[in-house]
């Protein structure tokens, strides 16, 4: 685990600030404030967990029904953040992390729609906890920054009427990524593909570019010693200076439709590795550079391994991910330098998302049947398994502490399972 302990380092002090922080840090793994947790990778680095269930499954703490959406919860101390759709807006919505009440709730008017029977009418994305704001976006491009407290909008922003951000088909759903004072975006839109606006008053800092735009999230990487911000876009993966939006290398990953949805995974070892479903496939990408100038050589591209949209988890050497788009979606675990496929599971699950801690997989699938397991280096072990959510679940479960949250399109769970 000595990358995770790298991964985790490398993050904190690169991404994680904002306008302000009213709160001391917490226990390790007690928060889950940003798209991907605190090292925006899905690991978390909580210890204790439960391996046994009853056939009921983990204990329940609460649970409510929420208006549709696919958004994850943020999880800060006491409170928690997500985001619904109420039928004429959205909603962003604090609740009490410990019993589901709700602290505040800022709604606007929004029209997205329904664009097949499984999408639904968003929001998509999470909303991020961002020092003393809460950073949201919805379906439509409808950023807000709010105070974190009460809910009130301290500054907004229409991306597609004031930017020409693309107009997404299936909704807007990239994480705002935070670098020091910024927050950087991929819109789309001529000109303005990678955007970045100040945290503290949303002024624009820089938009540049012309990349068609993804449903993916960008991440924050260091190149030997350089700070960069890789975003996975419709027809290939970028990188560019944080501060000034410059473009520094390009590399081709053509998806159908544009349609590449999953978040990049990054190592200590300089090794990037972008996937998508829509004969995208997957493929590894080492980097290196020296004098200002990266060095970008593709390892490998195998097609058979197609992560659609869920997370992609990376312990090491390996990388755990669904793989497939319509049908089945095996979990996957393949090796990072070389692409080779290591073990598929059978048809037990449906397209899954997971979260990894305490040296085992969460595993929540698309019929809402959530699981833990421990990957070996054959095959899965799975622990145990029970059938909590309904379809369509295709929100990451989100770990802060010995609390997991799950959601499906409507409903929202708080179980104990440490």
């Amino acid at each position: 685990m000595r990358a995770y302990a790298a991964a985790v380092l490398a993050f904190t002090t690169f991404t994680l600030t904002g306008t302000g922080q009213s709160r001391a840090p917490a226990a390790p793994g007690a928060d889950w404030p940003v798209w991907g947790g605190p090292t925006r990778n899905f690991l978390s680095p909580v210890k204790g967990l439960q391996t046994s269930w009853p056939a009921t499954g983990p204990a329940k703490v609460w649970t409510r029904n929420l208006g549709e959406g696919y958004s994850a919860p943020a999880i800060e101390g006491r409170t928690l953040y997500t985001m619904y759709s109420n039928g004429t807006g959205e909603v962003v919505t604090a609740l009490d992390a410990a019993t589901g009440k709700t602290r505040w709730e800022h709604s606007y008017k929004t029209a997205f729609a329904d664009t097949g029977p499984d999408i639904g009418n968003g929001p998509f994305a999470m909303p991020q906890v961002i020092g003393d704001r809460i950073v949201s976006v919805g379906g439509t491009g409808r950023l807000f920054s709010l105070d974190k407290r009460t809910g009130r909008p301290v500054w907004t922003h229409d991306l597609y009427a004031e930017y020409g951000a693309s107009r997404m088909q299936f909704g807007f759903s990239c994480h705002a990524l935070p670098y020091k004072h910024l927050l950087i975006m991929s819109i789309g839109g001529s000109g303005k593909s990678l955007i970045a606006f100040n945290q503290a008053d949303g002024a624009l800092v820089w938009a540049k570019h012309a990349f068609p735009n993804s449903h993916s999230s960008p991440i924050a990487i260091t190149v030997d010693g350089q700070p960069q911000v890789v975003a996975l876009m419709g027809q290939q993966v970028v990188a560019v200076d944080p501060l000034t939006g410059n473009l520094l290398w390009t590399h081709p990953h053509p998806t159908q439709y544009d349609l590449a949805i999953a978040t990049p995974s990054w190592g200590p070892d300089n090794v990037l590795v972008v996937s998508s479903s829509y004969e995208g496939g997957t493929r590894a990408l080492q980097l290196s550079q020296a004098g200002g100038k990266t060095t970008v050589k593709q390892l490998w591209h195998n097609s058979r391994i197609r992560v659609h949209f869920g997370s992609m988890i990376r312990v090491d050497g390996t990388i755990y991910g669904a793989s497939g788009h319509s049908g089945p979606a095996p979990i996957t675990a393949f090796d990072v330098k070389t692409g080779r496929i290591l073990w598929q599971t059978g048809r037990e699950f449906a397209k899954a998302q997971l979260v990894y801690a305490d040296g085992k997989l969460i595993i929540l699938d698309e019929d809402g049947v959530l699981a833990i397991a421990t990957p070996t280096a054959t095959a899965l072990q799975v622990h145990s398994k029970v059938q909590l959510l309904t379809k369509v679940a295709w929100t990451p479960p989100i770990l802060a502490g010995h609390t997991l949250y799950i959601r499906d399109r409507k409903t929202l769970m708080a179980l104990r399972v440490g």
